[in-house]
């Protein structure tokens, strides 16, 4: 069974288990959060589409821990013109892993 879920603008195909690194989630570590942007749910029964979301369906992410990813540079440069900014970014992250995918009624546990 696999969901196709949408979190912080982006979308993830998930299974139970998987363990994925998704914008930053309002949730500390050890708490569960569920996602109910679920575009998509595929189980024995076939493939469940939503118009955008599924209803009734949801997927339960459990919060490993925050982070932040590798630094990059932003440089900003104008020739001849003695214009130099230099600036870093480290985007936050949350790490998930998926507990549990429900289709609308009936679960995986």
């Amino acid at each position: 069974m696999y969901a196709i879920i949408e979190t912080g603008g982006k979308q993830y195909r998930v299974q139970q288990g998987d363990v994925l690194a998704v914008e930053k989630l309002p949730a500390g570590p050890g708490e569960t959060v569920a996602v109910e942007k679920v575009l998509a749910v595929a189980g024995e029964d076939g493939l469940k589409v939503g118009a955008p979301f599924v209803d009734g369906a949801r997927v339960y992410l459990k919060v490993l821990g925050n982070g932040r990813g590798k630094k990059i540079i932003v440089f900003k440069y104008k020739a001849k013109k003695n214009y130099r900014r230099k600036k870093g970014h480290r985007q936050p992250f949350t790490r998930v892993a998926v507990v549990k995918i429900e289709a609308g009624g009936d679960a995986q546990a």
